[in-house]
């Protein structure tokens, strides 16, 4: 199934043997605090025999996950696997605004780690990583259809390669403050952009708590901006990958962001993290945020009251759709670098078919992008096992498939769309505009230039289309 590879030496650092107990610690990004209570039993994992021999030593980078368990859970159960089929395996992991550029790093040198995994699209390294479409039809022959969602995070229509392996995602719903919601009218939350604006100004007015949009070069804003352009109708690119960004319904949505900052926020969105809008909010100086749910899972074991206080809307509404990118899209990608890929994808395999497991130990945090693989889900969404309350608190993810996108959509996250997006280009638009340095149809003319170069530039290589 894998390219075989001569192997190469590993990167210094922390070495994990198989069957070890002493395991790396996560730093993360997001979420820290007390581990939650859990009631019930978690699924019962499951082994996959490799279909070949395997040895030899894995590297793997990966973030150090918003849901501590998580993290805690994967490597015991990636020692447990190596030590099963003879392989030594070392787990790094590193805050997520630090993995971009490690795997930039250790893929110009054409060494280090076998496998990284990120939370955003990584089709910008396309030409440096090893396909992974048998990955994928194993996968697929093996558990049924691939989420659309997730097959448009990591394949290459022009290419017809999967850059990356896509196994889970996680949605991001709006978080929260039912008891400051309910005060302006709203105890369900803003249905609408235009009753974010109306509400958080309102909040913001008589409470001085800001909402928490942000509008720095980070990933939780790069999310917003797209949730919120999608709405007004405009995208960086069409279908057919041809760039569309420079049209009235950007400027309008550029134009809205702006009075939303004006009515609602504070500047210190300008510079905030991944980090600092989950803060916000536990911290109760934020009334709303874009996010996924491990805010609020750390507010439960750290401040009950708020953690209770917390709940969640599907993607808002605005004039033309209602819709929201995944907050995390995993991409476990393979550099050709690599010097153990056989074992690399047997381990994705054995990850994959353990998925129950990886949704439970990140407390319902990832999603699987094969679905027939969690039966249990739509259970736990209603009665979460880590004591929500109410505990049907989740069950909007049920339907989070239907006002999920991914980072490019309409089109797919091509090699433009991860430039563009590890690049900040579409938050870097509004912050310019709210900022007041331009006006909104100047950020946007300036943008549109970024884009068009960006898309020249692949799309002379072959890897975009239009």
């Amino acid at each position: 199934m894998a390219e075989r590879l001569t192997r190469r030496g590993f990167l210094s650092s922390t070495a994990l043997a198989a069957g070890a107990t002493g395991l790396l610690a996560g730093c993360a990004s997001e979420s820290s605090g007390p581990q939650a209570k859990t009631s019930g039993n978690a699924p019962k994992e499951v082994f996959t025999s490799p279909t070949r021999k395997l040895g030899g030593s894995l590297s793997i980078l990966m973030w150090s996950h918003f849901v501590p368990r998580h993290d805690k859970w994967f490597d015991k159960f990636v020692s447990e696997w190596g030590k099963k089929v003879g392989v030594e395996v070392r787990v790094d992991h590193i805050n997520t605004v630090d993995v971009p550029r490690r795997a930039a790093s250790e893929i110009q040198a054409g060494r280090g780690h076998d496998v990284i995994q990120h939370i955003a699209p990584f089709s910008q390294y396309e030409p440096s990583v090893l396909d992974m479409s048998d990955l994928v039809q194993e996968a697929t022959r093996r558990w049924g259809r691939q989420l659309e969602l997730c097959r448009k995070s990591s394949y290459n229509p022009n290419t017809k390669r999967f850059y990356a392996y896509c196994p889970g995602w996680s949605p991001d719903p709006g978080d929260y403050r039912k008891s400051m919601w309910q005060k302006v009218g709203l105890p369900n939350g803003p249905a609408s952009w235009d009753d974010l604006l109306r509400g958080a100004s309102e909040i913001k007015r008589s409470t001085g708590v800001p909402c928490g949009i942000g509008l720095s070069p980070e990933t939780d804003s790069n999310m917003a901006a797209r949730a919120l352009l999608w709405s007004f109708g405009g995208s960086e690119q069409d279908a057919n990958e041809r760039v569309v960004i420079d049209s009235d319904a950007t400027v309008a949505a550029v134009d809205f962001m702006t009075r939303l900052w004006k009515g609602a926020e504070t500047s210190e969105v300008f510079s905030w993290v991944p980090a600092s809008n989950n803060q916000a909010l536990i911290a109760g100086r934020s009334s709303y945020i874009l996010n996924s749910i491990s805010a609020w899972r750390t507010a439960m074991g750290t401040n009950r009251t708020i953690g209770d206080d917390i709940f969640f809307t599907p993607a808002l509404r605005g004039p033309k759709a209602a819709l929201a990118a995944q907050h995390v899209i995993q991409q476990w990608i393979i550099p050709k670098h690599a010097a153990n890929a056989d074992a690399a994808k047997e381990f994705l395999l054995h990850y994959t078919a353990n998925f129950p497991a990886v949704t439970y130990n990140s407390e319902l945090y990832d999603l699987p992008g094969w679905p027939s693989l969690v039966p249990q889900l739509n259970g736990w969404l209603d009665a979460d096992p880590f004591g929500a309350r109410p505990a049907n608190k989740l069950a909007l993810l049920k339907t989070a498939t239907s006002w999920s996108t991914n980072i490019g959509y309409p089109g797919p996250s091509n090699p433009a769309i991860g430039e563009i997006f590890s690049t900040n280009v579409l938050p870097t638009m509004f912050g310019r505009a709210a900022r007041g340095q331009v006006s909104a149809k100047q950020a946007v003319a300036d943008a549109a230039k970024q884009i068009d170069s960006i898309f020249k530039n692949w799309r002379s290589r072959g890897l975009v289309g239009g």
